[in-house]
């Protein structure tokens, strides 16, 4: 049997898919242990999960919410990543020299797993849950990719302490990639990609208080629409457009909207429909979609009530069991973060998607050349624009629901978590 430690940022989107892989590994009966936020990986991974901690930087500046394109990536980077390789780097070294891993799974944007595995003479495989890495984002901006191999040098010499070696974010041992080409396209990948396509997987159940009763009172097409709340400081005028948008379609569709910090304005849909208990703010806290961060203050936490009455085909709710409710609804609306797109089409779920940045824009264009979705501009996308967009989606016409169900068969024949786990001990047992 082997011993594999992941190493993954404090970012559910990149620990989920972790979370799958690693399970199948336990299934097969091989020894698991994590390098990185404590209370973030034994909430998705359980509570039984062995966690070596690691630390978080701290005073990481708030990114602008306007900031996009080249800025937005250079801020990325040097406020972010590179600050939490070094602060992981100590915890990380400690892990790998606790639990003997036969391989280190290091996540694409926990750079310091590669470079300290690599230091330390270890076998590692790259996490890429994102695409977007893989079809080089940077390759039409030279003085980018240029700044970026300068950090990722001077962040080796102090991590690491070796020189030269392979780039963090694509291991020469292999990289796992959860997509398949059926969203990827026909683009060139680098050496060594294995699209095994996403790592969907049941959860931790949690406390569960999501009105399901409300779901099944009504045979209408049910829309979820979530920004997951990494998202928060640009989200609050998309989803209000939102919320008017579909609180005028109440004799076509429910809607269920995620609203994890109280954005959405009841007020301001007056006259939409009748109010309803389940659609009012208030509830427990929780984590929200695959893109929800943790910062140096901890998970995100609950929000107050924000009082007033819902139409009664509105429900609002600050957090929702994501997977369960994608097997029910139909269509999605959502920024194109990689997870929530591909949770959404692995249940054959149709979206629309509105990128902010960051690899969304990547996402969304794949998921448009798929045909499984429309895309809008995010910072255009009004009622009227997001209204036609869901209809768009829902009209059996457009193709988008089928080529949806075709991306999702990809995935599922792809193999996933347990292709990802195939690929991990055949890679131990050759190294042995």
């Amino acid at each position: 049997m082997g011993r594999f430690l992941f190493v993954v940022p404090p970012l559910v989107g990149h620990v989920n898919p972790a979370v799958g892989t690693a399970a199948a590994l336990t299934a097969r009966g091989h020894e698991v242990a994590w390098a990185g936020h404590p209370d973030l990986v034994r909430k998705l991974a359980g509570a039984d999960a062995v966690v070596h901690p690691c630390a978080l930087p701290g005073d990481l500046p708030p990114r602008p919410a306007g900031l996009k394109g080249p800025a937005a990536f250079r801020f990325l980077w040097e406020s972010f990543l590179v600050p939490l390789a070094d602060a992981m780097a100590p915890g990380v070294r400690a892990a790998i020299g606790a639990f003997g891993p036969d391989v280190v799974v290091c996540d694409q944007q926990a750079v310091a797993g590669a470079l300290v595995a690599e230091s330390l003479g270890r076998i590692w495989v790259t996490s890429a849950t994102t695409s977007a890495e893989l079809v080089d984002p940077l390759a039409a901006m030279p003085k980018v990719a240029a700044w970026l191999d300068g950090l990722l040098a001077d962040l080796r010499e102090r991590v690491g302490g070796v020189e030269g070696g392979a780039d963090p974010r694509f291991s020469p041992y292999g990289v796992l990639a959860y997509t398949t080409r059926a969203l990827l396209g026909p683009v060139g990948l680098p050496d060594g990609v294995r699209l095994v396509g996403p790592s969907v997987t049941a959860r931790p159940a949690g406390d569960d208080d999501f009105p399901w009763e409300w779901l099944d009172a009504s045979v209408l097409p049910t829309v979820l629409v979530s920004l997951g709340t990494a998202n928060n400081d640009a989200g609050a005028r998309f989803l209000n457009a939102a919320a008017r948008a579909l609180a005028a379609m109440g004799d076509r569709v429910r809607t269920v909207l995620v609203d994890p910090t109280g954005v959405v304005d009841p007020g301001g849909l007056a006259g939409s429909g009748e109010p309803t208990g389940p659609g009012e703010h208030g509830g427990p806290g929780g984590l929200v979609g695959p893109d929800t961060r943790v910062g140096p203050g901890g998970l995100a936490g609950p929000r107050g009530p924000a009082g007033g009455g819902l139409p009664g085909h509105l429900l609002l709710r600050p957090h929702v069991p994501q997977l369960a409710l994608l097997e029910r609804v139909d269509a999605v609306v959502c920024h194109a973060g990689h997870n929530t797109v591909c949770e959404a089409l692995w249940h054959g779920v149709p979206l629309v998607v509105a990128p902010i940045r960051d690899d969304q824009p990547i996402v969304a264009g794949q998921v448009v050349a798929a045909g499984a979705g429309v895309r809008l501009r995010f910072g255009r996308a009004d009622a009227a624009r997001i209204g036609a967009a869901v209809e768009a989606v829902l009209d059996p016409a457009g193709g988008h629901r089928k080529a949806a169900e075709a991306v999702g068969e990809s995935f599922r024949a792809a193999g996933g978590s347990e292709s990802a786990a195939d690929h991990l001990v055949s890679l131990a047992r050759s190294h042995r």
